[in-house]
């Protein structure tokens, strides 16, 4: 087997922060896919900010939830990240299109998704080393 393939060691301190920080993203975006799937009044105001209608607010949020599932099995997590980066480029590109001081928002769910995941995936560990 190449380095490519085999994963690399975790520590339990490197593999228990891991969880932690996956853990933080994860709360949001089941928060988020929530609350679009309740649209209160003040999400429906929100996306009307941002140019969307009501009618894809729910879509979003099955998109939201589905990604995050696949996030959190681990053997697709780091689908699940790429998944979740292309969802939270859209974001990051709706708060940016407005000059929102918000996009800040979904550009550290992304950072916190992949920093929790490389702490505790070998095969990404392997895939992507700091060092040699």
């Amino acid at each position: 087997m190449d380095s490519v393939t085999q994963a690399a060691p975790i520590s339990k301190g490197a593999l228990w922060t891991g969880r932690i920080l996956s853990a933080i993203p994860v709360l949001l975006l089941l928060t988020s896919a929530l609350a679009k799937f309740m649209k209160p009044p003040n999400v429906v105001e929100g996306f009307a900010k941002f140019g969307y209608t009501e009618s894809i607010i729910v879509k979003l949020a099955i998109i939201e939830l589905a990604f995050t599932v696949i996030y959190l099995i681990p053997r697709t997590a780091i689908f699940g990240a790429i998944l979740l980066t292309a969802y939270l480029g859209g974001a990051t590109a709706t708060h940016a299109r407005v000059s929102d001081p918000a996009v800040i928002g979904p550009i550290l769910c992304g950072v916190l998704l992949w920093l929790g995941l490389y702490l505790r995936d070998g095969r990404l560990r392997a895939l992507v080393p700091l060092r040699s």
